[in-house]
């Protein structure tokens, strides 16, 4: 099946759903996401965590916000910054390596994009890396002058190579871009890197990180139509909400107010505690909301600086 353009119109057929409207027209936020692939199940997780629920339609492209001016457009990930830059969407989740390499084909062709990064989201980590055959003693960039570089990312790969001063020549593929040095089409790749098992399977190193992406949320470079800024605001509201909350735990207890400073000290992670008198005792009941990982250690450690009745306990929301 041909690629859609990010032009074409989609057609909902549920009932109470509406079709894709031109720019300019709507009053409902559009989010576009990936409708497969790695980042789907997290971006919809994350925007479930901040209390939205959809209704899907019947080709599984386009889920209709129930509870909240809010849709989602299920796409192929390549597809979104440009779904943004024409106006057919509002905002995307979607990896910082697909944002920034449209971005530098685009400054490559000598014209700006209209979507940049608003949030990063803290999933989907991976890194655009430069990977070299085993044995390879790397010096340094230079080493790439005539060289042939597989990747699947030329915008970026060409932009670092001219801020290198290095000529070389970029082979772009699609896919399968470790097999590349083995095959003979290439000297070196640049590719996106997880946990390097990949690279390792083909006798290659990474030895120069061009970019960390991991998921973000991307939206227009030019500010919203007033409706649909207050709806995108909130969603920020709820997304930084969830993201603050993500590892955080509210730790209760009990300590003497000789012993506080020392209980503080030992969390560096917490925001201001609040306490409260105890009465009859030269004791303070205390809770402090904690934004790092509440361990054993910390408990036994907090408890040997004078805290007791310590208690750890899940936070589900949190709105500033």
């Amino acid at each position: 099946m041909p690629p859609r353009s990010p032009h074409t119109l989609l057609p909902i057929e549920v009932t109470g759903m509406s079709p894709v409207a031109a720019p300019g027209v709507r009053d409902r936020l559009r989010i576009a996401i990936q409708k497969n692939g790695r980042l789907s199940e997290p971006a919809r997780a994350l925007l479930g965590s901040c209390g939205l629920s959809w209704r899907e339609s019947p080709d599984k492209l386009f889920c209709y916000g129930d509870n909240a001016p809010v849709d989602l457009l299920l796409v192929r990930d390549d597809d979104i910054p440009g779904l943004i830059d024409s106006g057919l969407c509002d905002l995307g989740i979607v990896g910082r390596n697909v944002l920034a390499e449209q971005a530098a084909e685009r400054a490559g062709e000598g014209r700006g994009a209209n979507f940049r990064e608003w949030r990063a989201l803290g999933f989907g980590g991976c890194r655009l890396s430069l990977a070299v055959p085993q044995g390879w003693d790397w010096q340094g960039p230079a080493q790439l002058d005539g060289r042939r570089i597989a990747t699947s990312y030329p915008a970026l790969t060409r932009a670092w190579l001219a801020a290198a001063g290095v000529q070389a020549d970029v082979v772009v593929l699609s896919g399968s871009v470790e097999i590349a040095p083995r095959l003979g089409q290439a000297d070196v790749v640049c590719d996106l890197v997880s946990s390097g098992a990949t690279l390792a399977a083909n006798q290659l190193v990474p030895v120069c990180d061009l970019l960390q992406s991991e998921a973000v949320l991307a939206g227009p470079v030019a500010d919203l139509d007033p409706t649909l800024a207050e709806t995108a605001q909130m969603l920020l509201r709820r997304i930084d909400g969830v993201m603050r909350i993500r590892d955080s735990k509210l730790l209760m207890f009990q300590a003497p107010r000789a012993a506080v400073a020392q209980v503080l000290r030992l969390l560096p992670d917490a925001e201001p505690p609040t306490s409260y008198p105890m009465e009859g005792e030269d004791m303070l009941a205390m809770q402090a909301l904690c934004h790092g990982v509440v361990t054993w250690q910390r408990l036994e450690e907090l408890k040997r600086a004078g805290a007791r009745g310590l208690m750890v306990l899940p936070v589900e929301r949190m709105l500033a």
